[in-house]
């Protein structure tokens, strides 16, 4: 995305990414800041439980607010999305094929210990042999150390992609004395970030403490104590902020915007988004194997609707495969809302619908009720679909093995090329290529657009995967919504990109 828009008050439609899950939440008055009472503490509202604290284990949007707070990675995406140095200091680009990294000096990890070269070499090589994150270090062929705040990354050949890989959670720096040791950095995360962490009750909270010793002296955290409160269901979470039990919510309930808009104690913030929610389809299920079965899908299905009975109207219906305001995104060969035309490619496919398994999968309230939608629009076509329930960490390991049929997804990107290799490069399956698409002509694609540093020629390859993806159908792209983030009227400092990053050393209570 080319620019950044915040808005605080009238309701704008774009994009958004979500994800969700979890429990209760009670009043402490110990933790409660309404008001800006407590400046030294916050308390933030999330749906979602992270599955691990891990910044390798995982990759999920819950998992990587958590990670900001801990761990940093050598790049970092700024409010325009353009990777930015963070515990690189300089860089060069001195082949095609080399890059030097020089790495800021003095900073310290949580434990006490200062980060060299080492420990930058063996967090990346580790990173490379964990299947969840290793799709965004292939850009890395070897990393080496040059002296004690040098390294030297060598990538496959050009490449487009290595910089915004190195903003990934995946790729977060860590003491290689505790990765030798076996450190379990899943339930005890130890990074440089500006939080360390204090403390982890499953399914209800989490506890984090500012960091003194953070290397950035710009951006120290002002807020010392925080904590993250688990709340699945979104009225739940605005009611918490109403009541001042809370003072932040990452996932608004789009239902309650216009109310907390309403409430002059509360801000409610919008944001542009890169995130495409969509229904997957496994592409390896009988019936789902077959493309016109697929289209047929897709066309019977009304967005339009979706968006009103999700959203409450704030998103902004989807037809193509990939988001709308990426670069070489595309609606060519894309499907349309036309019933008929579905019923045309459901006979052409020679599939007969009552055969086709459809177990929608959702795990949170706003794709329950998409999937509602969408399971009365494929009754149309004599398609008997069915809604299931399931926690976030079991969802996510369930898509990724494919023992499913369909499920109301999302992902989000600061960028094409790495939205296409998560979701849709065959590398990428068992992880975040949840359709399990394998197609050798988008693999290349893909492959070739990383390689190709013009930027003209890479919007037209892109353009060119687009528009084959759109027309292979993998799965039915729904919609892309609006950030909805709402606070206590007395915290600043609130700023979010558009991939969703929002940086929490920078929030502070007003003086």
């Amino acid at each position: 995305m080319k620019s950044r828009k915040i808005r605080m008050a009238s309701l704008m439609l774009a994009g958004v990414m979500t994800l969700g899950l979890f429990a209760g939440c009670s009043k402490d008055a110990s933790q409660s800041s309404t008001s800006g009472g407590n400046k030294d503490s916050i308390v933030i509202a999330t749906m979602s439980e992270t599955p691990s604290l891990s910044p390798t284990d995982h990759n999920a949007v819950a998992g990587s607010y958590m990670n900001i707070l801990t761990y940093n990675t050598l790049f970092r995406g700024d409010m325009d999305l353009k990777p930015v140095p963070e515990l690189v200091d300089t860089y060069e680009n001195t082949s095609d094929t080399e890059w030097v990294f020089h790495l800021r000096q003095g900073v310290k990890f949580h434990d006490g210990s200062e980060m060299t070269a080492d420990d930058v070499v063996a967090s990346i090589e580790y990173a490379k042999t964990c299947p969840e994150v290793n799709l965004y270090n292939g850009s890395v062929e070897k990393i080496e150390k040059v002296d004690d705040y040098t390294v030297k990354i060598t990538t496959p050949g050009p490449s487009a992609i290595l910089l915004n890989d190195l903003c990934h959670h995946g790729n977060a720096i860590v003491p290689k004395k505790l990765l030798d040791e076996g450190h379990d950095f899943a339930t005890d995360p130890v990074g440089s970030g500006p939080y360390k962490f204090v403390s982890w009750k499953r399914g209800d909270s989490l506890e984090f403490e500012a960091f003194e010793d953070y290397f950035d002296k710009d951006h120290m955290p002002s807020i010392k104590h925080m904590t993250w409160k688990i709340i699945p269901e979104g009225s739940s979470r605005t009611i918490a902020l109403e009541a001042g039990e809370v003072d932040f919510v990452v996932e608004v309930e789009a239902m309650d915007a216009e109310r907390i808009e309403g409430n002059s104690d509360l801000t409610l913030l919008q944001h542009d988004s890169t995130n495409h929610m969509w229904m997957m389809l496994n592409n390896e299920k009988p019936g789902l194997s077959n493309v016109d079965v697929r289209r047929a899908i897709n066309s019977v299905v009304n967005k339009e609707n979706i968006v009103t009975v999700a959203l409450n109207g704030m998103g902004v219906a989807s037809y193509s495969q990939t988001p709308s305001n990426l670069e070489g995104a595309t609606e060519e060969k894309s499907e349309k809302y036309d019933v008929e035309q579905a019923k045309k490619y459901m006979e052409q496919s020679g599939v007969d619908p009552s055969t086709i398994q459809l177990s929608i999968i959702c795990s949170n309230d706003q794709k329950k009720r998409a999937a509602e939608v969408i399971q009365s629009d494929v009754a149309t076509l004599g398609i008997d679909a069915t809604i299931e329930s399931m926690d976030l960490a079991t969802y996510l390991s369930t898509t990724a093995e494919g023992n499913y049929t369909a499920a109301i997804g999302n992902y989000s990107a600061s960028n094409m090329l790495s939205y296409l290799t998560g979701v849709y490069h065959s590398k990428s399956i068992g992880a975040s290529n949840k359709t399990r698409l394998n197609n050798p002509e988008v693999d290349a694609l893909i492959d070739q657009a990383c390689a190709t540093i013009d930027e003209a020629e890479r919007e037209e390859v892109l353009r060119q995967c687009n528009t084959l993806i759109n027309e292979l159908c993998p799965q039915v792209p729904l919609f892309q919504d609006v950030y909805l983030r709402a606070y206590n009227a007395n915290l600043e400092g609130v700023e979010i990109n558009a991939a969703g990053f929002l940086y929490f050393n920078d929030v502070k209570w007003k003086e």
